[in-house]
């Protein structure tokens, strides 16, 4: 609305200025039709056709015998005989009283008013481009740092969970920022800047902002695309200016988020060396370690693309010390949702244990939307209190997708869905090393039709080679159930293909996987645009490799789709009765699946209301990478 309001008065200025200057060169008295020359006026008057006369400066009104009224104009130089032969014919002469005139300064007024509006209405333009809300023109170079001061900064790390670690390697710095002397009596120097690297949502925001909270110090907050503009010297004019503020405030913390926007490694990029990006981070190298030391500031700042840094910025005496804020473990989990079940009423069934080991790869600001999306499905029940099943639903909803109950599907379609994730849901029951189905569904959610939902027991760091071939052959069930049910291909499988093919590709060339080519690393994949857009290429590698590579690839997919089919044309009284349950039920869990494998009828649903169901196509997928040390692999859902 304030936008609208402030627009509308631009408009309505600049009118006004197009309407006076318009008034000014068109300054005009327009010409009355009852007008008379001054010669002919002057031949009637001496003809006594002429009976009153009004003067009025250079305009005279006359009236005529017959009772006409006219408007005569003399000349430039006033016939200075016009009143005398007016009064030697007989006509009546009056006037009216002279005008004096504006005053000079209304002159001055009028005549500059035009000019001194264009100069504003430019003023303002030009601080409306430069940022003028926040100083005008003259603060394009100023930092745009927020300050968040001792006092109003809350946050400790009682707030902080699920990174243990993480606040101790930072616990030093807090005492250094309480008691510098401490350190320096014994000639200890403490790091000038700490690189928070970690996933997103792992709360390194939160740890900086505790770490200022518990030493009680000036907090500078900015993030990294901040310092760049388009205009050369900006960016560095404003780290200048940010270094300046916080030696004033010193002790204090300066942390710079997402520094990789500004941080990026110099010389690979387009542009020479004296681009705005690489000048700006140059002067932040020369803040950091220049002749003045900036002494009582303590620089952090936060990744999540650590390799693409420049290389001066990860030596001693900069951004010297890393510390890895990674996705939380069981343990974890389970303290970042007590951290954020304090803000909601929570009902005794709710168990903080089971939703940590329901929800392996979750970050903390996905626990943080998990409590929240709980909260909002308690508050459309007309809940007082957020029970186990609002958390279960939550939980669904953030996995899976939300619910399309709206979409209309035909019979047909809807026993395909039910053979294909039946598919999924067998053979990943019968492989003894896949993780267990924990839902089955055909209701639509988000872009699928489907979901087969496995969850793992626990969290995982990496993957064996028994494992992900199995992982393989679920993937696979989909569209052998289609085919040996159904009768038919549909396009639901592409998804599970290009997964699998994604597993069983990295397991020859990157994992060392096959027996064939042995534990080498075949191609190295590199990024490059080309033409607008990203491509993946394989470096050194021969086409004779390449060949040998394909060929591996194959035998690997084909052997695991002969698996899965076997399992299936085995078990296909299982796969009917597992695809006629979805059909009556639409959700299975994972006790009602245990009861048909078992060969029993399913148990009756539990009323939950809304059971979480999933989209279409398959089974939980792999990891989308397993490293050794990396965070827990997070269930993925095969659409």
């Amino acid at each position: 609305m304030n936008n609208v309001v402030k627009n509308l008065a631009i408009w309505i200025v600049i009118g006004m200025v197009l309407m006076t200057v318009f008034n000014q060169f068109n300054d005009q008295r327009p010409v009355s039709a009852n007008t008379m020359e001054y010669s002919q006026f002057m031949e009637e008057a001496k003809s006594g056709r002429i009976t009153k006369a009004v003067i009025d400066g250079r305009v005279v009104k006359a009236l005529t015998v017959d009772g006409r009224q006219i408007t005569v104009y003399t000349p430039g130089v006033q016939d200075i005989w016009m009143v005398s032969d007016l009064m030697q014919a007989g006509v009546r002469i009056s006037a009216t009283k002279p005008d004096e005139g504006p005053s000079l300064l209304t002159n001055i007024l009028i005549s500059w008013f035009p000019m001194l509006l264009l100069i504003g209405v430019w003023i303002f333009f030009m601080r409306q481009m430069q940022g003028g809300g926040k100083g005008g023109a003259f603060s394009f170079g100023k930092s745009r740092a927020r300050l968040l001061d001792e006092s109003s900064n809350t946050v400790t790390f009682a707030d902080v969970a699920g990174c243990d670690e993480a606040k101790e390697e930072v616990q030093e710095l807090v005492d250094f920022l309480r008691d510098p002397t401490k350190f320096q009596k014994l000639g200890g120097r403490i790091p000038k800047g700490v690189l928070m690297v970690g996933p997103p949502g792992t709360g390194k925001t939160l740890l900086a902002k505790a770490i200022a909270g518990e030493a009680k110090v000036p907090f500078f907050s900015i993030s990294g695309s901040d310092f760049v503009e388009m205009f050369v010297g900006v960016g560095a004019a404003r780290v200048r200016d940010m270094f300046e503020q916080a030696k004033k405030h010193a002790p204090c913390i300066i942390f710079i988020d997402e520094i990789d926007a500004v941080g990026r490694q110099r010389g690979a990029g387009l542009g020479g060396g004296n681009d705005e990006r690489e000048q700006t981070l140059n002067q932040l190298l020369v803040e950091m370690d220049g002749f003045e030391g900036a002494s009582g500031i303590i620089v952090i700042a936060a990744t999540n693309r650590p390799d693409v840094l420049d290389p001066a910025l990860l030596r001693p005496g900069r951004f010297d010390r890393q510390v890895v804020v990674s996705l939380p473990d069981v343990r974890g989990r389970e303290q970042i949702l007590k951290v954020h079940m304090r803000k909601v009423p929570i009902a005794p069934d709710v168990d903080p244990s089971i939703l940590a080991r329901g929800t392996p790869g979750f970050s903390g600001a996905d626990l943080a939307n998990l409590v929240n999306e709980a909260a909002l499905f308690a508050a459309r029940s007309n809940k007082r209190l957020v029970d186990m099943d609002d958390f279960e639903r939550a939980k669904d909803k953030i996995m899976m997708g939300a619910e399309r109950r709206s979409l209309i599907m035909s019979e047909e379609e809807r026993r395909n869905t039910a053979y294909h994730e039946a598919g999924h849901a067998v053979v990943a029951k019968l492989l003894d090393k896949t993780d267990p189905v924990h839902k089955v569904t055909i209701i639509p959610r988000g872009r699928a039709l489907g979901v087969t939902m496995q969850l793992p027991e626990g969290d995982r760091y990496s993957q064996d080679k028994e494992r992900l071939l199995q992982m393989i052959a679920v993937l696979f069930g989909g569209r052998i159930c289609e085919e040996i049910f159904m009768h038919q291909m549909t396009t639901g499988a592409s998804n599970d293909f290009q997964r699998a093919t994604d597993i069983a590709r990295k397991m020859v060339t990157q994992w060392g996987m096959s027996d064939a080519l042995g534990p080498m690393v075949y191609g190295e994949e590199e990024g490059e645009i080309f033409l607008g857009r990203s491509v993946t290429t394989h470096r050194n590698v021969s086409e004779a490799t390449m060949q040998k590579v394909d060929a591996e690839i194959r035998r690997i997919i084909d052997e695991q789709y002969a698996l899965a089919r076997r399992l299936i044309e085995e078990n296909r009284d299982k796969v009917e009765a597992l695809a006629q349950a979805l059909l009556e039920y639409e959700t299975l869990d994972a006790e009602q699946i245990d009861d048909i494998m078992a060969g029993r009828p399913p148990r009756p649903p539990k009323d939950r209301g809304d059971m979480g169901a999933s989209p279409r196509g398959g089974a939980s997928g792999p990891a989308s990478e397993p490293k050794p040390g990396a965070a827990p692999d997070s269930p993925e859902p095969v659409v």
